[in-house]
């Protein structure tokens, strides 16, 4: 008996990649997944007719269907072409570890040429559900068979995350049970040739509503397993002795933004309110004209406080920090990114409005994507209509982000601060925040999110990619661990 079952999506490409090693030695069966878009007759007689890809029932027809210690599960969407003895490394890999799923790194075909595809390590953080496996996965069939007996009732008739079950499960029983083969065992025809700035917004996609909400489901069934989920008991945002000379600040990092730091400066000086606000934009050592024009803003009007810190090794988080821990800032520090605005001028008296007689300690609102010019693009409103007040918390694990702009109480945030980083820094207060404290939420657009060449996340390159990826789920391990750590405590 060979010790491999492949298992394929019936397209041409896969169809052709799976010829030209069906007859491998490691190689049991093949087993062709047919769905209504599948062309022509499929190459092998245990074909399975399936209406998507990562169904439970196609999961546990695989697995019932493979008598081989090991399933080999090709992805969808692009043709795979095997490297010699990538098998053999694979089988190896998997014997070795224990391993109940193995993946590898790969190559991109595209029309530039070959090109590294490596990978992140899978962590106890990967808990989002589009993690990057890469064009395949090896299972160990007895282990994912077993895991799939223990699936709760509600869990066994998933439409789309039979797989995502599966390998959070497989994640629970060791740190090492998902292992990455940093070797590029394949080569890929690119699947996927969107910019990273239009990938990051699937998961908010009003199209893919029901696949969300069962996503939801099934993070939070993992959370409860391993004793991270957390009830919606809150605490009262905390009352201090500080004194605030104003009622809100606008905060503004910005480093090198000539080009948009007025349009945003300017949202800010518009804005109508009943209180008294100021505006510190925290200039990050500009080396280009941003300095000069901060310089002229702040001497028009007095609101404009431009502050130069004394460091230089300051992310964006850094310069957060340069603003709330500053006597300057006010009881509620509110978001504006360099190159965003306002909606209009009564944004920020509708959020510090919404935080309530201390209820919340944050509050986060919508936004519309627009280009340079404000024109809408698509997906146009990003209102993350997904968080509920009772599990909104568990599922910010799943998802990338909570959305913009975000708001805080600085009694609040002072007590945790923000890590001083570029990327993620947001993500990771946010989540921290949540852990003790309410967010409360504005569903309606009152930001302006442009979308252009100059945006810091508009067209990462690979590796920035893989360590913004691999930096939240580092922040992710965090706070499950910090949050299992707290149950136990309260147990």
């Amino acid at each position: 008996m060979n010790p491999i079952t492949l298992a394929y999506t019936d397209s041409a490409d896969n169809r052709n990649a799976v010829a030209e090693i069906r007859t491998h030695p490691l190689i049991e069966r093949t087993i062709a997944l047919i769905t209504p878009e599948s062309n022509g007759s499929p190459i092998d007689t245990g074909a399975i007719s399936v209406d998507g890809f990562y169904s439970s029932r196609v999961v546990e027809e695989l697995l019932d269907i493979c008598d081989s210690e090991y399933l080999l599960f090709v992805f969808p969407g692009g043709r795979i072409r095997f490297g010699t003895r990538s098998l053999e490394r694979y089988l190896q890999v998997a014997r070795d570890t224990g391993a109940g799923i193995v993946y590898a790194d790969f190559r991109d075909l595209t029309e530039t040429g070959v090109q590294d595809h490596p990978l992140i390590d899978y962590t106890r953080g990967s808990v989002r559900d589009n993690f990057d496996f890469g064009g395949m996965i090896l299972f160990s069939k007895n282990r994912a068979a077993r895991l799939l007996d223990e699936r709760e009732p509600g869990l066994r008739n998933l439409t789309w995350g039979g797989l995502y079950d599966l390998r959070l499960r497989i994640a629970e029983s060791s740190p090492y049970s998902i292992v990455r083969i940093p070797e590029p065992l394949y080569t890929r025809e690119s699947p996927d040739a969107r910019i990273t700035g239009e990938k990051v917004f699937d998961y908010v996609n009003p199209a893919m509503r029901a696949y969300q909400i069962e996503m939801e489901t099934i993070a939070t069934a993992h959370l409860k397993r391993v004793g991270a989920w957390l009830s919606p008991d809150f605490k009262s945002a905390p009352k201090t002795a500080a004194t605030y000379d104003k009622r809100a600040s606008i905060v503004i990092p910005v480093k090198n933004r000539a080009a948009t730091i007025r349009d945003a400066v300017r949202s800010a000086m518009a804005q109508k309110t009943d209180f008294d606000f100021n505006i510190l934009v925290v200039d990050n050592h500009s080396s280009d004209d941003t300095s000069q024009i901060l310089a002229q803003l702040a001497s028009d009007n007095a609101r404009v406080k431009h502050i130069i810190p004394v460091r230089e090794d300051l992310g964006i988080g850094g310069c957060w920090n340069e603003a709330i821990y500053s006597g300057l800032c006010g009881r509620y520090a509110v978001q504006l990114d360099s190159d965003d605005l306002y909606a209009d001028e009564f944004t920020l008296q509708r959020i510090v409005e919404a935080f309530g007689e201390d209820r919340y300690a944050m509050v986060i609102g919508s936004y519309t994507t627009v280009d340079f010019e404000l024109n809408e693009l698509p997906p146009g409103l990003i209102d993350h209509s997904e968080w509920t007040p009772d599990n909104g918390r568990n599922n910010a694990l799943r998802i990338n982000g909570l959305g913009a702009p975000r708001a805080f109480d600085v009694n609040v945030l002072r007590e945790v601060g923000l890590p001083n980083v570029s990327y993620g820094e947001d993500y990771a207060v946010a989540l921290r925040i949540s852990r003790d404290y309410e967010i409360g939420r504005i569903y309606d657009s009152i930001y302006l999110a442009r979308r252009w060449g100059g945006n810091s996340d508009s067209a990462l390159p690979l590796g920035t990619m893989n360590r913004y990826d691999a930096y939240k789920d580092s922040i992710r391990t965090q706070e499950i661990c910090a949050r299992a750590a707290r149950n136990r405590g309260a147990s």
